[in-house]
């Protein structure tokens, strides 16, 4: 689906307006920034002037933000469907905006590994939120209570496991992409299911 010019003019006023407005700036404050009249900017946005380029350019760089990122369409499919990751027993996103970034879903069943045998250390970082229930994160030397909607985040160079504390626990987790790696390298854990 294509979006007509009078659209994306549209779509670009309202954001010029939108972004200078959660700056706190004034119409003055923003005009002065881009060089333009107070009068201008305020024509620009109530779409009584026309845009043009060099006043795209002036204005993307007085509101702090890309050319690009200005005048972009409205994203066309904006809802991720998710993908099974039968590997490590998860549901997982892609994050399109940071394709070395995955979000995960995982159902931790079983406690964690008694011993260090079953910790694992890889290069990434991770981010961990239970959703429901309580997670046991070993990092380390430590061992971490992670409470519903309580995160941890932790370089995964520290040897790591995980599990759930008494019943079944579920968490989200992201994953930068060397994390991901890491975990697709090795089996995976016993403790946890879809």
């Amino acid at each position: 689906m294509t979006q007509d010019i009078g659209g994306v003019d549209d779509l670009v006023r309202k954001r010029v307006r939108a972004l200078r407005l959660a700056q706190g700036w004034s119409l003055d404050e923003v005009a002065s920034r881009a060089h333009l009249s107070a009068s201008t900017l305020s024509r620009i946005e109530t779409g009584q002037r026309r845009l043009a380029l060099d006043q795209l350019v002036a204005l993307s760089r007085a509101l702090d933000t890309s050319l690009d990122q200005l005048v972009e369409s409205e994203a066309e499919d904006v809802l991720i469907s998710p993908v099974r990751d039968h590997g490590l027993e998860a549901l997982r996103w892609p994050v399109r905006s940071s394709p070395d970034t995955v979000v995960m879903r995982r159902r931790l069943t079983g406690p964690p590994p008694r011993d260090t045998a079953g910790m694992r250390a890889h290069p990434g970082h991770e981010w961990l939120l239970v959703l429901e229930g309580t997670a046991i994160l070993l990092l380390g030397t430590r061992r971490y209570r992670v409470e519903q909607d309580h995160a941890a985040e932790f370089s995964t160079m520290l040897p790591h496991a995980f599990g759930a504390e008494g019943r079944p626990c579920e968490v989200l987790m992201i994953l930068d992409h060397a994390a991901r790696r890491g975990h697709e390298d090795g089996p995976a854990p016993a403790t946890t299911e879809a």
